[in-house]
């Protein structure tokens, strides 16, 4: 069973800090069930579903610590990962960075389980890659994809009454489509929280019309352009940016949010009055967990507001040092945007290019967050509001901070998944000039 009752995971971990004799103990069961099936070629070529449930034990003796874990619940085995944890905490060397464990919060629950997503079985699988794979045979175009559902719990408890207990869900599908002599490639990617709001056969479409636009594909100069970036294509550059929104990491001269001379730049006017950033753990279709890695509770919270930073985040162990109020760390982000669609920003723009994938984006420079990548599956040249022609892709060199000072137009926000920590983000289309294409690249 991969999501174990409230009232079975509260008694593990009861029954775990009791057996504990250390200062302190933080018990935390993580379990889920993912169900996965990947296809290409116009055929399936695996299915499968992993269970497993983890137990992980963290215990204290002053400022030394250990954790275990296991996977097994039965009492010889709580018995055994206790005494494990407790055994290397002795072995341990004082971490000078040690908060103890948190006293009793109180969370608010989050709407982050969906019985749709929950109840999804192997034919459900099969019908989604069904679904992608028949309307591109019957076109002469070739489908590669990754359909993936996750139904999972967390709860914890420590020896100072910190508990939680919530289940959540989510959907996570990918597909690629390319012309049978490989000249055009679209792809489109979806994560939900509810499976109900996922259509495949809607999806593909999407990359099939992508698909067959960028074959034959003319070659354009590098250079700053007029951009427009689908929320996908923005999502890699924007997680790597938020990485930064640490208040250590600023206060120690690591980040483009560090001040000269020390300190960091909640305050000051880093984007264009565009841009505003907040983080909301019951925000509607992007939920997440009530709480954060240290067991402290999230709340709505403002990051940028019209291109000025009001929020960084403070772990324990750094407000204290710093003498500031621990913040939870954030588990999505959600950007303001407008109420057009991509076609929208297109039909505004005079010239420019649409950008519908951005992908193996790097790391230049974390001062600046000057990031590296290239265009994919899809990359075309706008001219008179309308899509010329496809472009051969490019590879950019570019900061999503100096990006977001010169945003023209902001389209309407959608959740997508960042490949850059993982967690929901909620983003527009985002019209963008003088967009640094550095270099032509021969891929598809």
């Amino acid at each position: 069973m991969s999501i174990l009752p409230e009232a079975q995971a509260k008694a593990i971990l009861t029954k775990v800090v009791g057996l504990s004799t250390a200062d302190e103990c933080v018990a935390q069961l993580n379990g889920g069930t993912r169900g996965n099936i990947r296809f290409a070629l116009n055929n399936v070529s695996t299915s499968g579903i992993v269970d497993d449930i983890e137990l992980a034990v963290q215990v204290a003796f002053g400022k030394r610590v250990g954790i275990a874990t296991i996977n097994q619940f039965d009492d010889a085995s709580l018995e055994r990962v206790v005494r494990r944890a407790e055994e290397l905490a002795r072995l341990a060397p004082e971490n000078p960075e040690f908060m103890p464990a948190i006293e009793a919060q109180t969370f608010t629950p989050t709407a982050t389980f969906s019985p749709a997503t929950a109840a999804i079985t192997p034919a459900d699988r099969a019908r989604a890659a069904t679904a992608s794979i028949a309307p591109c045979k019957a076109s002469g175009l070739t489908a590669a994809g990754y359909l993936e559902d996750v139904t999972g719990f967390v709860c914890f408890l420590n020896s100072k009454g910190n508990y939680g207990y919530q289940t959540s869900t989510s959907v996570d599908y990918t597909c690629t489509v390319r012309t049978e002599d490989g000249r055009g490639s679209g792809w489109v990617g979806h994560n939900v929280q509810d499976m109900a709001a996922f259509d495949a056969d809607a999806d593909v479409r999407i990359a099939m019309r992508k698909a067959s636009a960028s074959a034959d594909a003319m070659a354009l100069e590098p250079g700053k352009y007029t951009v427009i970036l689908e929320p996908a294509a923005a999502a890699g550059l924007i997680g790597f940016m938020m990485n930064f929104f640490d208040a250590r990491s600023a206060d120690e001269g690591r980040s483009f949010l560090s001040k000269p001379g020390g300190g960091n730049k909640i305050g000051e006017q880093v984007f264009g009055p565009e841009v505003s950033f907040h983080t909301d753990p019951a925000y509607p279709d992007a939920a997440v967990y009530p709480w954060d890695n240290e067991g402290m509770p999230r709340a709505p919270m403002p990051i940028v507001e019209n291109g000025r930073i009001v929020n960084l985040e403070y772990s324990r162990y750094w407000a204290q040092k710093q003498g500031k109020t621990a913040l939870a760390g954030t588990g999505n982000l959600i950007m303001a945007g407008g109420d057009k669609s991509t076609a929208d920003l297109i039909r505004s723009t005079d010239r420019g290019i649409l950008v519908t994938r951005t992908w193996y984006i790097r790391m230049v420079d974390p001062q600046t967050v000057l990031l590296t990548g290239l265009t994919r599956d899809g990359t075309f040249y706008i001219e008179n509001g309308q899509i010329k022609h496809p472009i051969k892709n490019f590879r950019f060199n570019e900061s999503p901070v100096i990006m977001l000072n010169n945003v023209e137009e902001l389209g309407r926000p959608v959740r997508v998944q960042s490949d850059e920590g993982g967690y929901v983000m909620v983003l527009p289309a985002m019209k963008l000039r003088d967009f640094t294409f550095t270099s032509l690249s021969d891929a598809v």
